[in-house]
């Protein structure tokens, strides 16, 4: 293939709860004798799943699957709450990476259905995030993801509520909020939308250089919503040629001309450099910038009180100050790095 130039979205790649599951992950398995156990894909993308699996994860979609005693992580997507008991009575040190953004969408349909409404859920049928929302109040929730779906509901006699799924696309989203809100003038929406910022941002990022490409390169698992949700973004920005892939190796060997490449919430960097290598552009890499993203989640609160624990443990038998002890941060420390290093450790 012979590229001229690649413009590279940013924001791309991992996002705050990506980061922030993975090397939560990572802290276990490096903590505890292995196996860790971890219910369902702490995030959708191949590698990263894989890479875990080498290091005696063992992902499960029951937790009745998990032998007594051992650690366990909660993913990213968010889980119902018969899940999150049903770990707390099973595992020794249970770690819940749910997303904070995910968790602010179960406290709205938890305080909604509390208060009476029929809450109107916009989700892709199946999908881990809204298999784990609509079992927050499963009688109370009625899920859609077209305005077909809208059109057929009953006319309810309880206030109605409009949630949605973090990761769905402005388009999956907007036509069919549209169309809740015809039906439902009334509706009651949270101040701060429930769609994610970083799924958001890399959205708008592919918009920006959509244009200018002849072909886009979405870096992403097929099972990840928000990459599927760039994909088709692609499509319909009116690029003739998009390609969804999970490694390098998959690109096709006839592009030419300017080709975008983005990456979705899941895929890690390491992923974006080989596609950037295989491609060579002759006149370089230029990037798309939409917006700076510094948002940072903090480890999930089991890490940070055992970490604690350790730090003052550890600090009394070597005889330091307590209050002088060095607060464990890491924040600066990229989630891909922490990836890449767990097979360098083996």
């Amino acid at each position: 293939m012979t590229v001229d130039r690649v413009l590279l979205a940013e924001p791309r790649g991992f996002c705050a709860g990506v980061e922030m599951a993975i090397k939560a992950l990572a802290w276990m398995v490096r903590t505890f004798e292995p196996p860790v156990y971890c219910y369902h894909e702490i995030v959708h993308n191949q590698l990263v799943v894989e890479r875990f699996e080498r290091q005696g994860v063992v992902f499960v979609d029951d937790i009745a699957e998990v032998p007594e005693g051992r650690p366990i992580m909660l993913s990213a997507h968010g889980s119902a709450p018969e899940v999150v008991q049903a770990a707390a009575g099973r595992g020794n040190f249970v770690v819940d990476s749910v997303c904070p953004l995910v968790t602010k969408v179960h406290h709205e349909v938890k305080v909604r259905a509390g208060k009476g409404y029929r809450i109107v859920y916009v989700g892709h049928e199946g999908h881990e995030e809204a298999v784990g929302t609509m079992a927050v109040a499963p009688t109370a929730i009625s899920r859609v993801e077209s305005t077909d779906e809208v059109d057929a509901l009953p006319q309810f006699d309880e206030p109605v509520a409009l949630l949605a799924q973090t990761t769905l696309s402005h388009r999956d989203w907007e036509g069919v909020a549209v169309r809740v809100r015809e039906r439902f003038p009334d509706v009651w929406t949270p101040g701060r939308s429930d769609l994610c910022f970083a799924t958001t941002n890399r959205q708008s990022s592919l918009l920006a250089m959509a244009p200018d490409c002849d072909a886009i390169v979405v870096i992403g698992s097929s099972n990840s919503s928000n990459t599927r949700a760039l994909e088709q973004l692609a499509r319909e920005a009116g690029c003739d040629r998009v390609f969804r892939i999970n490694t390098a190796d998959q690109l096709p060997d006839d592009l030419s001309g300017t080709v975008g490449v983005t990456a979705g919430a899941s895929a890690p960097e390491e992923l974006v450099e080989a596609v950037l290598g295989r491609l060579a552009p002759v006149n370089g890499v230029e990037r798309v910038t939409i917006t700076d993203e510094d948002e940072y989640f903090p480890p999930p609160r089991a890490i940070r009180d055992l970490q604690t624990s350790i730090e003052v443990a550890s600090t009394s038998l070597l005889g330091g100050a307590l209050l002088e002890r060095p607060a464990m941060d890491d924040r600066n420390l990229p989630a891909s790095e922490v990836l890449a290093a767990l097979d360098e450790s083996r």
